[in-house]
Order: structure tokens, then C-alpha cells, then sequence
């Protein structure tokens, strides 16, 4: 699916729809803009990373993005080179076609879809390459800092897996991103996350939440953790009754969830080795004729089945017929998916900057057997990623504070 909703955005940009940038004429397409240290980012190289995050669906305003981007790149890159590191072509080459594979294509076949969108093939390789250099640079300077104990594996097993049959009790505050506005709602979201009662918490959410559990003041039913998306059990499981998460960013929205209560079953409820789902792409985002159609197709439809009747004689790619394991689903629909019940639905997403609206169904959910659970060496693997992520973080933050960045 992710193949049919990169191309549809490339005809989306080609179609003029694409809001970046303002066009510049060949005399300023290659005036720096930015300086780091000693480095110049251009004009023109904004204007490409914008393209290419607004065809890779990432949510925001793409050229801020790409600007923040393009500085940690820069900053990235030129402490690779300061410790002498050597990035090897071919070294490149595999991370484009692992990146690639992420939406069921070929490195050239992306490539094809970037170009035919605006975007040159330099554009993705710098983005690739800055990425792959700073892995290879975090690794050799913290991965022999990183130790994990017998403890910190069991931790990891409850958050992973729920196996323990802990459930939860959370309410929900989502907050849209228009395009724009990213600053904005991300200062709201800092705010929100500071509210220290159950109560201050549903009033916000009453007022503040576009999810559909916004008039129940977010409140939503008890959840075991194996249902909640993988990254998201570690953060529920680390808040006390009444505590807030920090903001977690998703697609077009930022979430936060706060703790109301805790509970232990007296078995462990049911692992799932794959989730069967059904997504119906209708036009119009969260206008009233859209909200409307899925009305309809909603009293239509009792299984996932039902949705190729709905489909019949329109595009293939307004249905997308999904199985996943649960840590390969985007957060946001794994998170409405572990609400429902097979046959349920959920309209709360959008997709395409809001102009699409989502229908999602759960198909059904595919017991994990015995055995199946992750293993030492993947609980082991786990936990020093998500470390090595935070000292990645600081190093570059760090980075950060002792350039020198003139932006204009």
C-alpha cells in the first residue's frame, strides 16, 4: 500500500497540489540560505527536501522540516568526516535499496517516482547518506558504553509482549497539525503534557482533541499492553496514575496519553503474531460529504470483505487489504486498530495532509503461539538501540550548541 500512496502523491504534486516553497528564479536557486560552520545549504536544496518529505507523508510544515534537516545533516556529517570516518559507496547503495524495499520498490524505482515528482536522485542520496554516516558514527563512538543486564531484559519482555497481563486504563488527547501550524500546536502539546489532574486532563481533551473520544474527555476503555503499538508499552508502562506522556508525534497529529489506572489479570491475555486490516480511502478528509460516505459504507459493511463491493469499479488504491506484524503497522492506525474488534471500524485518521479520510477496519488479529515471543537476543538488540538512540540525541544536541548557524 505504502507503493500506491507514494505514487498517488507524486500525481498529487504533478496535478499542482503540492503547497512548498514559493518558486525562485535561476538567479537565487543556489544562494545560501544557511550557513553551518563552514557550509553552505541552499535555497534550491531546501526546496528538493521539502518535495521529498512531503511525497514521504511526513507531517508537518515540510520546509521547516527540511531546514532543521538539512542542519543536522550538515552537523552530521562533518563530525563523521572530523573523526575520520569513510563511508563506502556501496554502503550507500544497500541503505537506498533498504529504503526503497520500505514501500515495495526498487532503489530505481523510487528514484523514477521521486523524478517524475521534482525530486533529483542527489536529493535522496544526500538524505540517505547523512542517515547511514551518523549510524556508523553513533556506533563507534557509544556502542561499547552501552551494558544490559538480565533485569533490564525481563523489563523489556513486559513492555514487548504484555505477557504479565497488564492492562491499562488511558484517556487521549490528539491534536491536529495543519499545515503551518507546527510550532504552535507543539508548544499546546507541552503545555497539555504538564496537567497533573484526571479531571484538568478530560477538560482539555473535551476542548483540545479532534479524536472521536474527545466528548468522553478522552476516556477510553480498559487496554491489555499487547494490544497497544509496540514503541508505545515502554511509555505507558513508565507513567503513574495521573501522570502524562510526553507529546508522541504521529502521522498529521501529535498524541498524549495519560495514565488513569493499572491493573494486573489473573492470566495473561493473548499475544498476536499478525493483524489483519482493511483501509478505504475516501476523498474529502473530514468534511461533511466524506464523514458522510463512510456513514453509509459503514452500514453497508459487516467484514472486510464487504469493502471489495464497496471498491468495485474505482482506483485500486482507494483499498489497501493489510497483514502485519504489530511492530510493522505506523503508529496511529495501530492505535485506533487496538480499540476495535473484528468488523469494527474507526474514522478518526486522515491521510494526504487531511484531504483523505480513512476508513479502517479490523479484518482480525492472529494468535501469537508458544515460542513465537521475541527472543534474549532481540530483547538484548532492543534495549541498546533505544540507548544508543538517546546518546545519538545528546551528541547532537550537543553538536548543535557549538555550531556556529546563521539562518536567513
Amino acid at each position: 500500500m505504502r507503493k500506491v500512496v507514494f505514487r498517488a502523491a507524486a500525481v498529487a504534486l504533478l496535478a499542482g497540489l503540492f503547497q512548498g516553497p514559493a518558486p525562485v528564479t535561476a538567479q537565487n536557486l543556489f544562494e545560501p540560505v544557511i550557513r553551518v560552520n563552514d557550509e553552505a545549504i541552499t535555497r534550491f536544496e531546501i526546496e528538493q527536501r521539502a518535495r521529498m518529505l512531503m511525497l514521504f507523508r511526513t507531517p508537518g510544515d515540510p520546509v521547516k522540516i527540511a531546514r532543521e534537516q538539512l542542519i543536522e545533516d550538515r552537523l552530521k556529517i562533518d563530525a563523521a568526516e572530523t573523526a575520520g570516518l569513510v563511508l563506502e559507496e556501496a554502503a550507500i547503495e544497500a541503505a537506498m535499496e533498504e529504503f526503497a524495499s520500505r514501500g515495495d520498490m526498487s532503489a530505481a524505482e523510487m528514484i523514477g517516482q521521486l523524478e517524475t515528482a521534482g525530486v533529483e536522485e542527489t536529493t535522496f542520496r544526500a538524505f540517505v547518506r547523512a542517515g547511514v554516516i551518523w549510524r556508523e558514527l553513533v556506533r563507534a563512538r557509544f556502542a561499547n558504553s552501552i551494558s544490559v543486564s538480565e533485569e533490564d531484559v525481563e523489563r523489556a519482555k513486559l513492555a514487548l509482549t504484555g505477557s504479565s497481563g497488564v492492562r491499562v486504563l488511558l484517556s487521549e488527547i490528539v491534536l491536529p497539525v495543519p499545515q503551518g501550524q507546527v510550532e504552535a500546536v507543539q508548544q499546546r502539546a507541552l503545555e497539555l503534557s504538564e496537567i497533573e489532574t484526571i479531571g484538568g486532563f478530560a477538560d482539555a481533551a473535551r476542548r483540545y482533541s479532534a479524536s472521536p473520544s474527545a466528548e468522553r474527555g478522552g476516556r477510553l476503555d480498559w487496554t491489555t499492553i499487547d494490544q497497544l503499538p509496540e514503541p508505545l508499552r515502554p511509555i505507558v508502562l513508565g507513567l503513574s496514575p495521573g501522570e502524562v506522556s510526553d507529546p508522541l508525534p504521529t502521522e498529521q497529529a501529535i498524541v498524549l496519553l495519560q495514565l488513569r489506572d493499572i491493573a494486573e489479570t489473573v492470566a495473561a491475555e493473548p499475544r498476536y503474531s499478525a493483524i489483519e486490516y482493511a483501509a478505504y480511502y475516501i476523498d474529502g478528509g473530514r468534511s461533511e460529504a466524506a464523514l458522510a460516505r463512510a456513514a453509509q459504507v459503514k452500514a453497508s459493511v459487516d467484514t472486510c470483505d464487504d469493502l471489495y463491493g464497496v471498491a468495485q469499479d474505482q482506483p485500486p488504491e482507494v483499498l489497501a487489504r493489510e497483514t502485519k506484524a504489530p511492530d510493522e503497522i505506523p503508529q496511529d492506525v495501530a492505535r485506533e486498530l487496538a480499540k476495535l474488534d473484528p468488523g469494527e471500524v474507526s474514522t478518526a485518521l486522515t491521510r494526504s495532509n487531511g484531504q483523505v479520510l480513512m476508513f479502517l477496519m479490523l479484518c482480525g488479529r492472529s494468535p501469537l503461539l508458544e515460542g513465537e515471543g521475541p527472543t534474549a537476543e532481540e530483547l538484548n538488540n532492543f534495549i541498546r538501540s533505544r540507548r544508543l538512540e538517546s546518546y545519538a540525541n545528546g551528541y547532537l544536541a550537543q553538536l548543535r550548541a557549538e555550531a556556529r548557524i546563521v539562518e536567513r
